[in-house]
């Protein structure tokens, strides 16, 4: 297998990867509904998912093309695993998932009619060769489909957390707000060879958990938290008391749900 991106594929088969495929039922399906909405997934429609994770949006989506397919794609060994699973659980016969990694990974020329990522595609050593072989995977006329996050100061859902142990943010153009700035994603895209693009400002919420522990737990053993206690300079219980107070402001009789900004993107493979 090719992967270029060895680190995302380190961190996604190592502790992170399984706290996330520990967590599937933590999703944020009002994401993934816009996801959808936004690609016009079609009954015939061949479909990829990149950094398809669990395979929620995957499965999504193999519901609506049912005289076609739905193809995930991911780093995740651990994430995958359980997306099978539940692809399986669910009865679904036109749904597959794939372990590589989309910058590089050998894809079939002109197959795809449409791609789609939720949260999948900002972590690219080189966003355009991955965009441009995920190009060559589409169709003429193939339609991409994406949502990623806006500044890291217009997720409140990264800097709440944060806040709870003093975690400086990240620049908008840094891993996961790789995508923030509009401007270079178009440039990226026209780059890599798409046309008609549309980027559109997409606000809601996510989900973390069902109650306010549940979302600690989510947080300790991701991300900054992560970070954190790996450095060795706090504790878990120093952690988990500083977040307590932080997420208990977003619970509610729905959960904790944590509004942020993102962008939702659309462009077409040129011919």
């Amino acid at each position: 297998m090719n992967i270029a991106n060895t680190a995302q594929d380190q961190a996604w088969n190592g502790a992170e990867g399984q706290h996330w495929a520990d967590r599937a039922d933590l999703i944020n399906a009002d994401v993934a509904g816009h996801l959808i909405e936004a690609a016009g997934v079609s009954p015939r429609d061949r479909l990829l998912d990149i950094g398809c994770g669990t395979g929620y949006s995957t499965r999504a989506a193999a519901r609506i093309a049912t005289e076609g397919e739905a193809v995930g794609l991911d780093l995740s060994g651990p994430m995958l695993d359980r997306a099978t699973r539940y692809a399986a659980d669910d009865g679904l016969t036109n749904v597959r998932f794939m372990r590589g990694d989309a910058q590089v990974h050998p894809f079939a020329a002109d197959w795809f009619d449409v791609a789609i990522s939720q949260f999948g595609v900002m972590f690219f050593t080189d966003p355009m060769s991955a965009f441009a072989n995920i190009r060559q995977a589409l169709r003429p006329g193939g339609r991409l489909t994406f949502v990623c996050p806006q500044a890291a100061d217009q997720c409140e859902w990264y800097q709440a957390p944060g806040e709870a142990f003093g975690a400086p943010g990240r620049t908008p153009n840094e891993g996961m707000f790789s995508l923030a700035d509009p401007d270079l994603t178009a440039r990226i895209l026209t780059a890599a060879g798409y046309l008609h693009l549309h980027i559109e400002p997409l606000t809601t919420s996510l989900f973390f958990g069902r109650d306010v522990s549940e979302a600690v737990a989510f947080f300790i053993g991701s991300g900054p938290a992560r970070a954190l206690l790996e450095s060795g300079a706090v504790t878990e219980a120093d952690v988990a008391a500083k977040l307590d107070p932080v997420l208990r402001r977003y619970a509610a009789d729905t959960g904790v749900r944590i509004p942020g900004r993102h962008w939702l993107v659309r462009a077409e493979r040129g011919a």
